[in-house]
């Protein structure tokens, strides 16, 4: 059965947990144990979202030793090499497409969750998550990378391992274009951030999703302890507005109360959007179709 592993910024936890949740059709799932997956794992518990825990290094023995030694998607097992004349038969051969094709389906899912501080060097973020992907891919299938180009981060991610066996999928938007930054997958893509910006022209705003608006203060206290924060243009009265991005998804009571503090605090007006995690959703069908349809190769 075909292993898609998920390397996520936190700040998508909200999509992920409603994603995962929503997906009937895995066989497991898996969360790479660490601080920063405490949040997303209260959150699968309120949906009563079945997964297991493990560190990343004991993930490949969870999975059992078909992944342990990093083969992909190949069987190798004794009984296969018995049947294996018996697949030039018509009957048998139609037999074992079918159960292939059946367990091909049934996908598990691995998610390690990074830090928020890491996008404060970009250097740092590149070199972390491709540091990921070159540690799961021994027993991944295909990987979706739950992050944005993320200035110029990742920018040349799918030229860098252009020639990577495991397949990597990232987070697109209609225009088959990488999306910006999180509050662009929030608003459906690149096209529909350019619009509003526009339309905001000659007025400062900051967008926040239910998981910006609790995460301001705690990203706030990482850039200080590194010296990377200037907030004095938070004071600017060009900066009037903080927009309110609903995605739909409610898994944080104190939305409304945060937005109010962050106006509050800088002496903002709140403004409204309506947003949706229909990107990220796409984005994860087609990764997990990808992944379904190379392990049958």
């Amino acid at each position: 059965m075909p292993v898609m592993s998920i390397i996520a910024c936190r700040m998508f936890e909200d999509e992920l947990t409603h994603i995962l949740s929503n997906d009937a059709e895995l066989e497991q799932l898996i969360v790479v144990e660490g601080r920063d997956s405490l949040g997303l794992l209260r959150k699968l518990k309120s949906e009563n979202r079945l997964h297991r825990t493990a560190p990343l290094d004991r993930v490949p023995l969870l999975l059992g030793k078909r992944h342990v030694s990093g083969s992909g998607s190949g069987s190798g097992s004794g009984f296969m090499g018995l049947a294996k004349p018996l697949l030039s038969l018509p009957f048998f051969r139609k037999i074992h497409e079918k159960r292939k094709l059946k367990a091909a389906q049934k996908v598990t899912v691995v998610v390690n969750l990074l830090r928020l501080g890491l996008h404060d060097d970009l250097d740092l973020l590149k070199s972390e998550v491709y540091g990921k992907i070159k540690e799961m891919a021994p027993f991944s299938d295909g990987i979706l990378i739950f992050y944005c180009s993320c200035g110029e981060a990742f920018e040349s991610l799918e030229e860098d391992f252009s020639g990577f066996e495991c397949p990597l999928y990232c987070l697109k938007d209609g225009d088959g274009e990488v999306v910006a930054d999180c509050i662009s997958a929030a608003l459906g893509g690149n096209a529909a951030y350019d619009e509003i910006m526009y339309a905001c022209r000659g007025t400062g705003a900051l967008y926040f999703t239910p998981m910006w608006a609790s995460s301001w203060k705690e990203m706030g206290e990482e850039r200080r302890k590194s010296r990377n924060l200037d907030d004095s243009f938070l004071k600017d009265p060009r900066y009037s507005r903080v927009v309110k991005l609903d995605t739909g998804l409610s898994y944080d009571p104190d939305f409304n109360k945060n937005i109010r503090g962050f106006a509050r605090t800088f002496d903002m007006e709140i403004v409204e959007i309506k947003g949706s995690a229909e990107l990220a959703e796409k984005s994860y069908r087609a990764a997990k179709k990808g992944v379904i349809q190379h392990t049958l190769e």
